[in-house]
């Protein structure tokens, strides 16, 4: 039931026509097209193109690192503002859940990877952000059914120094920038570790609450 009188849906009181089902189909094939989805596949595109820019010549191009850097900023940018839009704006869609933590490791392992492969950053600090991305990404949907782990201040933190760093990486900088951006890597692997851990954590505890709130309600539904 609608609440709608025959008359006013056209006086017939038949059911509506199909073309009515593709019309509200199309509608929502619509909403997909916001502009925080669209933020996202930006990034998605800009992975693989970033990645031949940072490996042309050999990665020893400055001018086509620059390049990349360009691309890998952009990347980061948008990650800020889809979010924040999907959120402000109520333009959270399905897609935009999948598709934006997706499009978020895949730029970030893409210049983690590339970089290793050109000997500028040892493998073990890429092996390092990327299990524990990945794990904690597993670990959200290991508790989903329980609650969500939001992200913390520390999370936050986290991905802007591994952006920083990692965009600084990217340049062909010497000298005391090249030293700079060592430290700024460190800062943002023991962020990662750190606030890591914190999920880890915050997920356990979850689960228990949300096990035990389980059994609370078995018991009283005997």
């Amino acid at each position: 039931m609608t609440g709608v009188p025959a008359s006013a849906a056209g006086g017939t009181g038949r059911a509506p026509a199909p073309g009515g089902k593709l019309g509200a189909a199309a509608v929502n094939q619509a909403s997909l097209w916001n502009i925080a989805n669209i933020l996202t596949m930006i990034r998605l595109v800009l992975v693989p193109g970033f990645v031949m820019l940072l490996l042309a010549d050999g990665g020893y191009d400055p001018a086509m690192r620059a390049w990349a850097w360009a691309a890998f900023a952009v990347a980061m940018i948008t990650d800020i503002f889809d979010g924040h839009l999907a959120r402000t704006y109520n333009l959270v869609t399905d897609f935009g859940k999948i598709a934006d933590p997706i499009a978020d490791k895949a730029i970030m392992g893409a210049a983690l990877i590339c970089l290793s492969l050109l000997g500028d950053l040892p493998w073990w600090v890429t092996g390092v952000i990327l299990f524990r991305e990945l794990g904690i990404t597993l670990m959200r949907f290991w508790v989903i059914r329980h609650g969500v782990i939001p992200a913390s201040r520390g999370g936050k933190l986290k991905t802007l120094a591994q952006g920083t760093a990692t965009g600084m990486y990217v340049l062909a900088l010497t000298g005391p920038l090249a030293t700079l951006r060592f430290w700024v890597m460190a800062v943002a692997v023991v962020l990662t570790v750190v606030t890591g851990l914190d999920y880890v954590r915050q997920a356990i505890v979850l689960r228990r609450k949300g096990l035990a709130a389980q059994r609370v309600a078995g018991g009283s539904a005997l």
